[in-house]
């Protein structure tokens, strides 16, 4: 088994040794298998959700919306297949294989591993979801995930590829250095992807029971003013997971001033419809349109020194 991984990853890798004859549960194949499936199940069950019981009319719609939302997702997928293609679940297993690693170096149990992995990757995504807000370059990329107008399922896998790919490659990079068990990793990723559409989904939850469980994982009605236009609500709820993230640090926000129907969703730049076709979207970080920019100046208080800052997240910020 030792000899077939390294062979799989060295391939895969550009190496010598070409692909194992027999996958195991953590090849990188059966980990796309396992994502593809655990992503449509949930999708599907979020948007029938949608449908029958939902939280805000849409102020755009379906229609113009998911077709390029969806499309994001193929390129962002492609483009993670392309560049890297054993994703971290394959660097994963080559760390196991090397030995690599503060975990495998103190001896860790592997269950033990395991739940800090888990644990260390969730707070790393919140770390690096705050830095996106607040580094103007990194803000840039993360825009187009608020420049969205409604909120809906299709909004939680609607980023830019280049932050798919920073986000992969800071994954790596803990999971390399921490030697997270594979298993833990893909359990992770799954589970990030699947609660990455819950809590933007536009989907009626009954308060007493968001109440509770926004203890123990991320809500729709909790992450739903991390998208308010207004940038001190914007900068805030930046868990996509777990919540307690959020409670440590001080950047939780019950609700939304305007209340969660009333709320106006996106950023002062992008608003008009037509920025939500997929070539818009996937050029808004190299574009800064200046009547745009002076109008969310304007609205949020900025100054002509700090236009982008303030035209992208109250003004002009990454998420």
């Amino acid at each position: 088994m030792r000899q077939r991984t390294n062979a799989y990853i060295l391939g895969v890798l550009g190496g010598s040794g070409g692909a194992p004859t027999k996958a195991s549960s953590l090849d990188p194949k059966f980990e796309i298998a396992i994502r593809i499936g655990a992503y449509a199940a949930v999708f599907a069950a979020l948007a029938a959700w949608e449908v029958l019981a939902p939280k805000r009319d849409l102020t755009i719609g379906r229609k113009p919306r998911w077709p390029n939302n969806l499309g994001i997702l193929v390129v962002d997928a492609l483009a993670v297949r392309l560049i890297v293609p054993t994703a971290a679940v394959g660097f994963a297993i080559l760390a196991a294989e090397r030995g690599w690693g503060l975990f495998p170096l103190l001896g860790v149990p592997g269950w033990l591993a395991a739940l800090l992995g888990f644990l260390l990757l969730d707070l790393i995504i919140y770390a690096q979801h705050v830095a996106f807000h607040h580094v103007p370059a990194l803000w840039r990329l993360h825009r187009m995930h608020h420049a969205d107008l409604d909120i809906d399922v299709t909004t939680g896998v609607r980023f830019h590829p280049i932050e798919i790919l920073l986000s992969l490659l800071i994954k790596i990079v803990a999971v390399v250095a921490l030697g997270i068990p594979a298993a833990s990793v893909l359990i992770f990723e799954v589970v990030l992807n699947a609660t990455s559409m819950f809590n933007h989904s536009n989907v009626t939850m009954p308060e007493r029971l968001d109440r509770v469980m926004r203890w123990l994982v991320v809500t729709p009605d909790m992450h739903r003013v991390h998208h308010s236009i207004l940038r001190r609500e914007t900068d805030s709820n930046f868990g996509f997971n777990l919540p307690w993230w959020d409670r440590l640090f001080g950047t939780y926000r019950a609700l939304p001033e305007a209340g969660h129907t009333a709320m106006t969703i996106g950023i002062p730049l992008f608003r008009d419809p037509a920025e939500l076709r997929i070539d818009r979207l996937l050029t808004q970080p190299f574009r800064n349109d200046a009547a745009q920019a002076d109008a969310a100046r304007r609205s949020s208080g900025g100054s002509a020194a700090d236009p982008e800052r303030r035209s992208s997240v109250g003004g002009a910020n990454p998420s």
